[in-house]
């Protein structure tokens, strides 16, 4: 097979002419997405075969590699992406066949003090930053999301609120892999770079806890719980500045999240919202509306509401009978979480009082996500276990297009290089997070209270999977389509054109990133793509190439808003499969407006109105 190396110019030597013919495929997409309103797999399928024609006629790049390409993507949008997708899910499942879950909606109503939009904020973004620091990846958006359906919130506005509570803390996610990304591809730190992200996005993770109030009760929400969440907000950010410029880049979200967390519950011990049992009625009465409108949690009876389905399994039945607590012309978990209380229906046992055990029963499964993630990422004390973990990787060569893709300098490049993480990834982490939680949920019943089958928790694997199907073509489709852009040139014609504009680029930088992850929904693949090129445009127009290194990844976090990969997750989450359309016009407008703001933060810190942000 012929080789192939892309180009920046390759319509009529134009570079203009070459980056708007690159932007066609993203245009398919979300045009088909936002005005169309086509399923999303549909959109990704025509969007993925825009990208070949484009490669093929339009950058010259042979067939065979163009469609080799795409399966690559492929297979990277399958494991570990979707493998993440099903097991997050599954191990939400597992609680709720337990039974579990509803305490767990108890404790947090305990915290929250009994208001869901404050319990929305800890949810989504408090303990949401604190799985993206852990493990990221979607894996976040997929179990806060179903978090929030527990506590009683509307699938749209639930998935909404989780995927703008989830830009706070992706620049520094997966122990802030992003940066180490960029500082590998530059000739800087991981320390410098991390400084300057840590003087750019805790300016706008202030405000998201209050966004996060208006998308769950408007504007009321927003006037009678700002004080809880400004502290919240206020407090991860410091802590993101702190952390991220004299401590460890590293654990930032980590440490800014729990403090977060702990500076809401200390706050809530003096303070309480107006208008919650209103509000708890208010979004009661959306889910109930939702039901009503064939809607369903993923796995439920849509016949019997508040109940697991699969009435083909005898055991499933059984115990989803004792998880719901909830008689079949129940409303759902709305009409329990209505009352801001615990209710009559709060728990298996018919509204007896939720003991110090059966909390910690509730919360184990989340603490052991943070414990097994944590281990896996941090422990090097006696045994390196991250290292351990990288061992276990499989390095595949994609065949032939490894040897037939090379860089500029004519060698081959390591992006044709197929990572099979079959142990580090956190999808196979949160697979042993699930085995131990339903083994111990299998032994501990109290009583009899919470009955759980160790085979009816692993048959539910294979009913999430074939649940997922859709949302899986989905990201199939989207990875296949970022490869293919990818390899070809089109991603990188498309920076070198932004690139060209000179001081102004200070202001567009950010776009890069947000294109970047959009495109990928990953910040650190934004990174891998433009990291290089932001320094370069930077030292060639005379601004601080790590201000423009760092605004890419600040880009990306906007970014991550928009990603199809995303919307596919909290979607399939919701159990709204091909609706993603409905959750990028909710929050397309959030992530413009907060990507604009950045562009303004950065180019002023690139002039001498702000540059006194900078490190020095």
């Amino acid at each position: 097979m012929e080789t192939f190396t892309s180009t920046t110019n390759p319509v009529l030597g134009s570079l203009v002419l070459s980056a708007l013919l690159a932007l066609v495929p993203l245009l398919v997409f979300f045009l088909l997405l936002a005005v169309a309103r086509t399923r999303a797999y549909v959109a990704g399928g025509w969007a993925l075969l825009a990208a070949l024609v484009i490669a093929v006629a339009g950058f010259g790049m042979p067939v065979g590699l163009a469609l080799l390409s795409a399966t690559q993507g492929a297979a990277f949008g399958l494991f570990p992406v979707v493998w993440i997708i099903i097991m997050a899910v599954w191990l939400y499942q597992v609680t709720v066949l337990s039974g579990r879950f509803e305490d767990l909606r108890r404790v947090f109503d305990r915290i929250g003090r009994g208001d869901l939009r404050v319990q929305g904020i800890l949810v989504a973004f408090c303990f949401g930053g604190l799985l993206e620091a852990l493990a990221g990846f979607g894996a976040p958006v997929a179990i806060t999301v179903t978090m929030l359906l527990a506590l009683g919130i509307a699938p749209v506005r639930a998935a909404t609120a989780v995927l703008i509570a989830n830009t706070a803390p992706v620049a520094f996610g997966a122990l802030a892999i992003p940066i180490t990304t960029a500082a590998n591809l530059t000739n800087y730190t991981g320390d410098e770079i991390g400084a300057v992200v840590g003087r750019q996005t805790p300016l706008l993770a202030v405000f998201i806890p209050l966004i996060l109030l208006f998308v769950l009760d408007g504007r009321r929400g927003l006037r009678q719980c700002w004080p809880v969440a400004t502290v919240t907000g206020v407090v991860f950010a410091v802590m993101q500045f702190l952390c991220s410029n004299y401590f460890s880049y590293e654990l930032t979200d980590i440490v800014a999240s729990l403090v977060a967390l702990a500076a809401a519950v200390a706050f809530l011990r003096f303070w309480r919202a107006d208008g919650a049992p209103e509000a708890a009625e208010r979004m009661g009465a959306e889910l109930a509306r939702a039901r009503a409108a064939g809607w369903s949690p993923a796995g439920e009876d849509p016949d019997r509401p508040g109940v697991p389905g699969h009435a083909a399994d005898a055991s499933a039945g059984t115990e989803g009978e004792a998880a719901a607590g909830l008689p079949p012309t129940a409303g759902g978990r709305g009409a329990t979480a209505a009352a801001g209380g615990e209710g009559p229906t709060a728990a298996a046992g018919g509204g007896d009082r939720l003991t110090p055990a059966r909390a910690w029963m509730a919360l184990f499964p989340y603490v052991l996500v943070i414990v097994i993630f944590g281990v896996a990422n941090l422990w090097t004390w006696g045994i390196d276990v991250p290292e351990l973990l990288a061992r276990s990787t499989i390095r595949i060569p994609w065949p032939w297009l490894h040897d037939a893709l090379l860089g500029a300098d004519g060698q081959r490049q390591s992006s044709t290089i197929y990572n099979f993480e079959w142990l580090a990834t956190p999808g196979t982490l949160l697979l042993i997070t699930g085995l131990i939680t339903a083994l111990v949920y299998s032994r501990f019943t109290d009583h009899g209270r919470y009955p759980l089958r160790m085979g009816n928790a692993l048959a539910e694997i294979g009913r999430t999977a074939r649940r997922m199907v859709s949302a899986g073509l989905t990201i199939l489709a989207v990875l296949a389509l970022a490869y293919v852009m990818n390899f070809s040139g089109q991603t990188i014609a498309i920076g070198t054109w932004l690139a060209g504009t000179g001081a102004f680029f200070a202001f567009l930088s950010p776009v890069l990133g947000w294109i970047g992850t959009a495109v990928t929904g990953s910040d650190t693949s934004a990174n891998a793509l433009f990291a290089k090129l932001q320094q370069t445009a930077g030292t060639t127009a005379g601004i601080d190439p790590t201000l423009l290194v760092a605004a890419n990844t600040g880009g990306g976090v906007m970014g991550k808003l928009i990603s199809p990969q995303n919307l596919a997750i909290a979607a399939a989450a919701v159990n709204m499969s091909g609706q993603e359309n409905v959750l990028f016009r909710r929050v397309l407008g959030w992530s413009v407006v907060l990507l604009l703001a950045l562009c303004v933060l950065v180019y002023l810190q690139s002039t001498p109105v702000l540059s006194w942000m900078l490190p020095g």
